[in-house]
């Protein structure tokens, strides 16, 4: 995928407040037709304009994969991020126009599992939501273990438990509540996959337990969007391209390349899926990579970087694109 993929003319059906923090909002096509069809832990990026500031950020879909009639997403509000979620919580109305990319799925449901076992914490159970309906359908064993702050803060919760009854297990911080996640996995029958979203600290223990617990790499998966964290501007040279380009405070070098008219290709636009993976020619200076698909030694090597969510400190930075 790229800025010129081909993308969807959606209008804004509803925006629903679920709490304090998370509105959740509905697209449906302008023209009235179905949208594409997609599977259990798929995303679009949904583009905003904001005087003269151009974001593409990734969302999980959480409806029915069989609803073709619209998506939704839920977005939980960061008065401390770069400001796409300010925008749509602030900004977007219902009857609003605005345009988002195809699914995507970097999350799916294995088919090979004979149990899914899915861990979620805060705004991370959105894809869960479109996956459980497509597991329930398809007649597949699976169980939930969300934690949330609160109840209150717990988007879903009581919606969740009307629905699957006791194959949703809810665990609330204020009331010193935690899943047992050793004795969890331990209990799982063979076949099990485990699926992980939510903050980056929980997935990776989630991800450190099973593997102390002798799960196979194969059978965890898990997924996590990074915002492209804001810090100083700086100058990046595109070899390839021929221009150089200024990555400004609360923008990513992606962004900064497509300003310029760039094409570079991406999927999740979080750090997560490769895609925008480019070689560094020369670095005089520092990177900050902010991604989780490179290795350590690959950062170490200063020859990568992930211009969806990486910063740069220093002289010079050249990259081949």
């Amino acid at each position: 995928m790229s800025v010129g993929a081909p993308k969807i003319d959606v209008t804004v059906a509803e925006v629903v407040e679920v709490n304090s923090l998370i509105k959740r909002f509905r697209f449906v096509r302008a023209d009235g037709g179905a949208m594409p069809p997609f599977s259990g832990g798929a995303h679009v990026v949904v583009e905003m304009e904001e005087n003269g500031t151009r974001r593409l950020n990734p969302y999980s879909l959480m409806s029915d994969p069989s609803d073709t009639s619209g998506y939704s997403i839920s977005v939980r509000r960061d008065d401390l991020g770069r400001g796409g979620s300010l925008y749509l919580h602030k900004q977007v109305k219902a009857g609003m126009r605005m345009q988002i990319s195809h699914p995507v799925n970097l999350f799916p449901i294995d088919a090979r599992a004979k149990k899914h076992l899915l861990l979620a914490g805060g705004i991370g159970i959105t894809p869960f939501m479109s996956m459980m309906g497509q597991l329930q359908k398809m007649g597949q064993k699976f169980e939930l273990h969300y934690s949330a702050r609160s109840p209150q803060l717990g988007a879903y919760c009581e919606t969740l438990a009307a629905t699957y009854g006791d194959r949703v297990h809810l665990y609330y911080d204020e009331a010193g509540q935690a899943v047992d996640l050793d004795r969890l996995l331990q209990g799982q029958p063979l076949g099990t996959h485990l699926y992980i979203c939510g903050p980056k600290g929980m997935i990776g223990w989630a991800k450190s337990r099973a593997e102390a617990a002798g799960w196979p790499r194969n059978t965890v998966h898990s997924e996590e969007f990074l915002a492209p964290p804001v810090g100083n501007p700086f100058d990046v040279e595109l070899a390839a391209s021929g221009v150089t380009v200024t990555v400004g405070a609360a923008q990513s070098i992606l962004e900064a390349m497509e300003a310029a008219g760039v094409d570079a290709p991406y999927l999740c636009r979080g750090g997560a899926c490769g895609q925008c993976e480019t070689a560094v020619i020369r670095c005089d200076g520092h990177i900050h990579h902010h991604d989780h698909w490179l290795t350590p030694e690959d950062k170490a090597s200063n020859r990568k970087i992930m211009p969806c969510v990486s910063r740069f400190e220093g002289k010079s930075l050249v990259l081949d694109r």
